[in-house]
């Protein structure tokens, strides 16, 4: 048991987390006659680490999961999801938004297809719930930040206030709050293309290309915003405002990720800058879920395709689950980190 401790801690510090990149960025700026506990020193370093470490998961993670979806063509998911019924359907639903794209925006067209392809509108909103909240990257990122036993519970939480969401929408009959344009369109236009294997690594490719484009931006100010925190802002104002002592932390840090737009990788610096600095783990969470789920650019493209009353019901059970998600992590965070 020891040995297979070791080869995970390994696995999880080395490999994902990289902290021997952390030892050799420091090492650099020290041979360069600079003093790395300099407050300027140290942000350069944390901007350089943080930097390299999440270009690196990111390029390697989206092309691992750009290959799996390419098994799952907008035509094929959509079969899948019609052989299903009820709950079962849900669960279907939010384990397929997991193998999506990272950003809330990249999902509400699916969303609109599957809708305008006749699915139930419960199904279609677990997947839109669970595509930007949980997903095979986000569980590996959370590893390397907060330890497997976090990451693991995040996504199955994740996935429940996808499951619970949809079935909630279902159960209260919300089709006539779907825009008309929406709800009479037609079949998903994509084929499901027989792809070959040099296909689907092209496709791989190109996604990694892509996303890259669109989020670098953000990874860099994400980082760099991390950076201040961790090196500049005293932990004192931390504690005191997201810590342990302010009872409103969880739905505070909700609030504040909703007008952010950025995926899990332009999030992850800032989460990590902020646990360093006594910010309580529940907090934490729930803002990066605040972030990647409720980001504004996306409610505003969602408030095309559906009317204010069931926006309002998706915002509400969204923001409702991640602030019970953030004060359970709370409660428990002394028995799994």
């Amino acid at each position: 048991m020891q040995v297979l401790r070791a080869i995970w801690g390994f696995i999880q510090n080395q490999l994902l987390g990289m902290n021997w990149l952390n030892d050799v960025i420091g090492n650099g700026l020290s041979a360069l006659g600079l003093d790395i506990s300099n407050r300027w020193v140290a942000s350069a370093q944390f901007f350089i680490y943080d930097t390299i470490k999440i270009v690196v998961l990111l390029c390697v993670l989206i092309f691992i999961i750009s290959y799996i979806q390419s098994f799952f063509p907008p035509e094929r998911t959509k079969k899948i999801l019609g052989r299903f019924h009820g709950i079962g359907a849900n669960t279907i639903a939010a384990l397929l938004g997991t193998v999506t794209p990272f950003c809330s925006c990249s999902s509400i067209p699916l969303f609109m297809g599957f809708t305008s392809a006749g699915l139930p509108l419960g199904v279609t909103f677990s997947f839109l719930i669970s595509s930007p909240m949980v997903d095979l990257g986000s569980l590996v990122l959370l590893m390397s930040i907060f330890g497997t036993k976090v990451a693991i519970i995040y996504v199955v939480l994740g996935l429940v206030i996808a499951i619970v969401g949809g079935t909630i929408i279902e159960k209260l009959h919300m089709e006539k709050y779907v825009e008309k344009f929406i709800s009479r369109g037609g079949n998903v236009d994509i084929e499901d293309p027989d792809l070959t294997r040099r296909d689907r690594l092209v496709f791989a490719k190109e996604q990694v290309i892509d996303t890259f484009k669109k989020v670098f931006p953000y990874i860099l100010i994400g980082v760099g915003i991390g950076a201040v925190i961790h090196n500049w802002i005293p932990q004192d104002w931390i504690v005191k405002i997201l810590g342990t002592g302010n009872p409103l932390a969880v739905p505070l840090a909700t609030i504040v990720g909703i007008p952010i737009y950025a995926d899990i990788f332009g999030t992850i610096p800032i989460a990590e800058a902020l646990l360093a600095k006594g910010a309580q783990l529940g907090v934490v969470l729930a803002f990066m879920m605040g972030v990647t789920t409720l980001s504004l650019p996306s409610l505003i493209m969602l408030s095309k395709a559906i009317k204010p009353k069931l926006m309002a019901l998706f915002i509400g059970i969204c923001a409702a689950g991640i602030i019970i998600v953030g004060y359970f992590f709370n409660a428990i965070a002394p028995l799994i980190i």
